[in-house]
Formats: structure tokens, C-alpha cells, sequence
């Protein structure tokens, strides 16, 4: 990364412009031209110095309000096929595993689903278990009591 990336990058960490060209709006804060700033934008991308560039909504201002990490105690040998199959539907929002920590701890397998009620994540948890079948060893839904911002490493420009 050069000095004209770091500008880059500390000018989007926060999120892109809302405008119909984000780009063009980010090269005239700096005083480049857009197409140097999207093709630097991609090289980094690539190299993996920018891992993704996503929308991050509020899923509260959607309405969904019930929020719960459903968490499975899947046989090891299984976990990583039905974890991508977990994290394939579309309404898990980010699927992990994490080791246990035995003997007060099982899940192994972690999913995030929102709902707009504690029903709605009920029944889709009932899905997954549907889909991991007898797989499943157990499980359970630990429900979000407040909203913790979120924000990913900020570097200094």
C-alpha cells in the first residue's frame, strides 16, 4: 500500500457515499481520478488487503428485531459440509464454527438469524435442525439483549 491507498482507504472504512457514483464522489474528495481509484480499489481487493466491500444493513430499521445465535453440537466430521449448507440459507446471516468447551459448552456450530419475533427465529431455527437432521446432538437459541456497534479495524490516513 502506497500513500494514495491509504487515502483510499480511510476515506471508505466508514462506508461509501450514498450516491449514484461512490467512486467518482470518494476521487473528487481526493483529488483523483475515478477510474485510478476503482482500479486501486480492485488490486487491493485482490491482494487481500481489502477483504470485501458489502452492504451492512440495520436489520433493526428493517423491522427484524429478534435476533438469535442458534448454536448446534454437530458431530466434527460433519461440521464443515452442513456448516456451508447452513450458511447457504438465506436467512442466516453468518454461520461459524468455534471449538467446545467441554463439559459446559457443546455447540460447535454457530448461525445468526433475525426475525420480527422470537416465533419467527424459533421456526427457522426448526429448519436448520431440519437440515442437519440427526447430525444434530443438540442445540440452542441465545437471544441478542441489546445492540453493540460494530465496526471493523479503522487505520489512520
Amino acid at each position: 500500500m502506497d500513500e494514495v491507498d491509504r487515502k483510499i482507504v480511510s476515506a471508505t472504512q466508514a462506508g461509501l457515499p450514498i450516491v449514484s457514483q461512490p467512486y467518482h464522489k470518494i476521487a473528487a474528495e481526493l483529488g483523483l481520478n475515478p477510474a485510478d481509484v476503482m482500479t486501486r480499489i480492485q488490486r487491493m481487493a485482490e491482494a487481500g488487503v481489502i477483504r470485501r466491500i458489502g452492504v451492512v444493513p440495520n436489520h433493526y430499521k428493517l423491522g427484524l428485531s429478534a435476533n438469535g445465535m442458534t448454536v448446534w453440537d454437530i458431530d466434527d466430521g460433519l461440521s464443515l459440509e452442513l456448516g456451508r449448507k447452513v450458511g447457504d440459507l438465506d436467512y442466516v446471516s453468518h454461520c461459524y464454527l468455534r471449538p467446545r468447551r467441554l463439559p459446559v459448552w457443546p455447540y460447535n456450530l454457530f448461525a445468526m438469524v433475525h426475525g420480527k419475533s422470537r416465533a419467527e427465529v424459533e421456526e427457522k431455527a426448526a429448519s436448520i435442525g431440519q437440515l442437519l437432521g440427526s447430525a444434530s446432538r443438540g442445540n440452542d437459541i441465545l437471544y441478542s439483549t441489546r445492540i453493540l456497534k460494530k465496526t471493523g479495524l479503522r487505520i489512520a490516513a
